[in-house]
């Protein structure tokens, strides 16, 4: 995305997008960032479903090493209650 001067937005700009965004639907502790690991972490649970895999979410979110994706991935407790229902 392109600002009306054809450049790209500095980060500052699109974290207080964010902020407002957020604020203005009364969303409370949400951030670019907590929209970031949100993404990160349903797209790592969902990839398989998509025939991909973590490398295709580390590529999706940008990142250099597979380990700033995994360090973006939040656990789910329910998931993990039901892999050891299944062992």
């Amino acid at each position: 995305m392109l600002s009306r001067r054809k450049s790209h937005f500095p980060a500052h700009t699109i974290v207080n997008w964010f902020a407002d965004l957020y604020k203005s639907l009364g969303f409370e502790g949400c951030s670019s960032h907590s929209g970031r690991r949100t993404f990160v972490t349903r797209a790592a649970k969902n990839i398989i479903k998509a025939g991909g895999s973590l490398r295709d979410v580390q590529q999706l979110a940008g990142h250099t090493t597979l380990q700033t994706t995994q360090r973006y991935i939040e656990g789910d407790s329910e998931a993990k209650k039901k892999i050891v229902d299944l062992i």
